[in-house]
This record gives C-alpha cells, sequence and structure tokens, in this order.
C-alpha cells in the first residue's frame, strides 16, 4: 500500500496516541498527524493541504455535532473525512454519512477492524459498522442537510457560532471581519435555510444536530 498522510482531529490526546500507533502499520511510511480542535486543524490545512484522510471526532470544544464536518466538506471538499466516535447511534452514523463523511468508525472497533475500515476508506470505499440499521426515509430532514450543504465555509462558521448563542459583534470579532459582513453571512443563512429568524436557523439545525446528539441544547442570541 502506498504511503499515506493522515491527520486525527481529537481533543483527547490519549485517543490520538492511541489511533496513530493503531495506523502506523496500514501502509508503507505512512505519516500520521494529529490536533486537538478544529482551529489546530484549519491552521494546518491553511500550510499544507495535502492530506489523503481527516479522522474528525464529532464532540470537541467549539464543535456542534455535525457542524465540523459541514464545515470541512465545505471549506476542503477534496480531503476525505471520516468520523471516529465514541457514539454508535444508527441515525447519527446514516446522517454523517448525508453530510458527506467517507465513513464512520465507532471508537470501540477492535484495533484490527479500525485499519481495515481506514484502509478500505483510503481505497476509496464508504465504510460504516457492519449491520448498520436502515433508516426510514425523512424528506424533511434530507432537504434541510441539502439546504445546509449550500452554505459557504464561512456562513458554516458563522452558523456554528449563531449555535453558540454569539451576538454579530462577538461573531465579527472572532472571525476578524465587520458586523455588517456577519449580518449580510446570516442573511444569506436564513435564505438558504428557508427560515425567517436566526432562531429559527439554530431551531432548523437542531433537529438533525444537537437533539440527536448533543444533550445540551444550543442558546440563540438574539443579534
Amino acid at each position: 500500500m502506498p504511503a499515506n498522510r493522515l491527520m486525527i482531529v481529537d481533543d483527547h490526546p490519549l485517543f490520538r496516541d492511541a489511533l496513530s500507533q493503531a495506523l502506523e502499520t496500514i501502509g508503507d511510511e505512512t505519516n500520521i498527524s494529529d490536533v486537538g480542535s478544529l482551529d489546530e486543524l484549519n491552521a494546518a490545512l491553511d500550510k499544507d493541504t495535502n492530506v489523503d484522510l481527516i479522522l474528525l471526532d464529532l464532540s470537541m470544544p467549539g464543535v456542534q455535532g455535525f457542524s465540523g464536518l459541514l464545515y470541512l466538506r465545505a471549506q476542503h471538499p477534496e480531503i476525505p473525512v471520516a468520523i471516529v466516535s465514541a457514539t454508535e447511534d444508527p441515525t447519527i452514523i446514516r446522517r454523517a454519512i448525508d453530510f458527506g463523511a467517507s465513513g464512520f468508525i465507532p471508537k470501540s472497533q477492535p484495533t484490527g477492524e479500525i485499519r481495515d475500515a481506514v484502509k478500505r476508506i483510503l481505497n476509496g470505499d464508504v465504510w460504516t459498522p457492519p449491520n448498520l440499521e436502515t433508516m426510514p426515509a425523512d424528506d424533511e430532514t434530507d432537504d434541510l442537510i441539502r439546504r445546509l450543504g449550500t452554505l459557504t465555509p464561512q456562513q458554516v462558521r458563522v452558523l456554528m457560532m449563531l449555535g453558540e448563542g454569539l451576538l454579530n459583534k462577538q461573531i465579527a470579532y472572532k472571525l476578524g471581519v465587520s458586523e455588517a459582513t456577519i449580518k449580510a453571512h446570516v442573511s444569506a443563512i436564513l435564505q438558504k435555510l428557508g427560515v425567517d429568524s436566526r432562531t429559527q436557523a439554530v431551531i432548523a439545525v437542531n433537529k438533525i444536530d444537537v437533539n440527536q446528539w448533543n444533550p445540551q441544547p444550543l442558546q440563540v442570541a438574539a443579534k
């Protein structure tokens, strides 16, 4: 198997180390890097996007449910992303694939299974746990997923921060742009999601994100 460049994104150093060791033998000269947050990943990718696969945890500080995956698929569509998560909920797994993940690997999988899953994803397959339950059709959720997929990377970041309850001026400060720019992003987000207010936008995201993944509800700021 040719050399591959892998990036592990998880806020637990011990798990990053364990996963790195487990994957060192999947191919000759495998290059494995790791970071502890989405911000650290962004900084690394700003310097070098030559990555064959990102292994992303869903639950990290500053990341709500699928928001990190959604952002990466918008910002770096050329880099496959596989979820490595403690959850084994079939609904979460299916939604992650709907959002563009190339695989979903539960952390409970044996080391050999994790290595095999990563190999298959690197070969172009989409890997999920065996015997995954089939989800019934949900047209409303599927439409919302499609709409979220039309957001630009910056709009995804703004939506993530709306979900944290930040005001427009706070978001502008964090992103280093004007408050007018954030207002324009919020207007575009509302239009693309087909809702009338920022509160409705966060509620819409909760339907496929927080209510199924994060037990803490998102906060909504008025402006």
